[in-house]
């Protein structure tokens, strides 16, 4: 505890400012997505769909960027992956800390309410605009622009062919990248974000459609029905199971947020350690390799390549946690007891804060200037919970380094770049 807390201090004197205006250049970057993708959402769904994204990639290049300003000063990860010190390795090792981060980023996003709070934004904006326009139709005689289509793409051909097409030029920008102008990056992180956000948004819907199905199914009511007689019967047992219930939820939330925190720094750090990767076997594993092999080699190379395309979007998140794992649960967990510590000053700040502005009015005061006066708290909670992890995954490198010198490591970004 005591090694990530002067690291991470270490890193906060040195680089504070840079982390500061990183973070508010992506809170910047998103705000004007969402406004944008709203108003254009409010003339078609479809634009406004493919802008959305945008809000969530200004988060993440911010991250990346704040993660990756922050290398030059971890020991232990500069021993074994040193710094590209020419300007093409550093673009590229952005570029490729980009692409790898987006997966589990979005999941993230999504998993910790991040999204719905950009989506509760975005059609806030929508519906402000599309008031306008339905004003100046009924009042103003004026024919409305746009397809009418308000609101978000939901599962259909539209979407499918949408991620199709997005993953199809992903894919192709990482076969032909060396012959392919710099600027074509920007295209392959859109595509990239487009069809991980909207296909992670589908599973999503997906997901709740089932289980809102299956919770409407009568056995379900049944054992409901019976869970609240035996809770009648047996109180003290209901209040047991209960605070059961409780305290795995309040658990599960504290452990794994910072987990997937550090999750997110590993996989755009890249890989340090070279563990073994599971392999595949079994009966079921061998008659689809035989099946496999008695397709047109033309067909098996690109169906070979796509497989390893999305297996590679997971493989860092794997070693990312394989990394903690063998790092061991003294350092995790006193890495999980200081990032509760931050949180607990996230809200004492944000309480603070309320204190010293005093009462005032709700609409004319609050609803107004709330924004702006609570931006202080994120202000200082972001940086140093940025440094925090940091300093935990160097941390971590720092307890590895034998198994990574007789695991024959490879350097982080070049694993990283090898797999973009």
């Amino acid at each position: 505890m005591i090694a990530v807390l002067r690291l991470a201090g270490r890193l906060l004197w040195r680089h504070w400012p840079a982390l500061l205006a990183l973070y508010l250049a992506g809170t910047l970057g998103r705000y004007l997505a969402i406004q944008i993708a709203g108003f254009v959402g409010a003339y078609s769904a479809i634009g406004g769909a493919l802008l959305f994204p945008l809000a969530i990639l200004a988060r993440l290049v911010a991250l990346v960027a704040m993660l990756l300003v922050l290398r030059d000063g971890m020991v232990a990860l500069g021993a074994i992956a040193p710094v590209p010190v020419d300007r093409a390795g550093r673009r590229r090792a952005f570029v490729d800390a980009l692409m790898a981060g987006i997966l589990p980023f979005v999941a993230f996003y999504a998993a910790w309410g991040y999204l719905k709070e950009d989506a509760a934004a975005y059609f806030a904006r929508l519906l402000d605009v599309n008031t306008g326009l339905i004003a100046d139709e009924i009042f103003g005689g004026r024919e409305r622009a746009g397809d009418a289509a308000v609101g978000e793409l939901s599962l259909g051909p539209i979407t499918i062919a949408i991620i199709v097409a997005a993953f199809a030029g992903r894919w192709l920008w990482k076969r032909h990248r060396a012959r392919l102008p710099r600027a074509f990056a920007v295209a392959a992180v859109y595509l990239e974000i487009l069809w991980v956000y909207l296909s992670v948004t589908l599973i999503a819907d997906a997901l709740g459609i089932v289980t809102g199905w299956v919770q409407t199914r009568q056995g379900i009511v049944w054992l409901a029905e019976a869970r609240a007689w035996v809770a009648d019967q047996l109180v003290p047992i209901a209040w047991i199971w209960d605070g059961v219930e409780w305290l795995l939820g309040e658990v599960g939330g504290i452990v794994l947020l910072p987990i997937a925190w550090l999750t997110i720094a590993g996989v755009i750090y890249g890989q340090a350690v070279a563990p073994q990767s599971a392999q595949l076997g079994g009966a079921v594993y061998t008659r689809a390799r035989a099946r496999l092999d008695t397709l047109p080699g033309r067909l098996r190379a690109r169906l070979k390549d796509i497989w390893s395309d999305l297996i590679a979007r997971f493989q860092p998140i794997g070693r990312a946690i394989l990394l903690m794992w063998r790092a061991g649960p003294v350092l995790i967990g006193s890495y999980v007891l200081l990032f509760t510590v931050l949180l607990s000053l996230d809200a004492a700040l944000e309480l603070g804060i309320s204190r010293v502005v005093g009462p005032n009015e709700l609409a004319s005061f609050w609803m107004v200037n709330a924004p702006l006066i609570f931006l202080a708290v994120p202000l200082v909670i972001e940086p140093l919970r940025v440094v925090l992890v940091a300093g935990a995954y160097d941390a971590v490198i720092a307890r590895l380094a034998p198994a990574a010198a007789s695991d024959e490591a490879a350097p982080v970004q070049g694993e990283t770049i090898s797999r973009t």
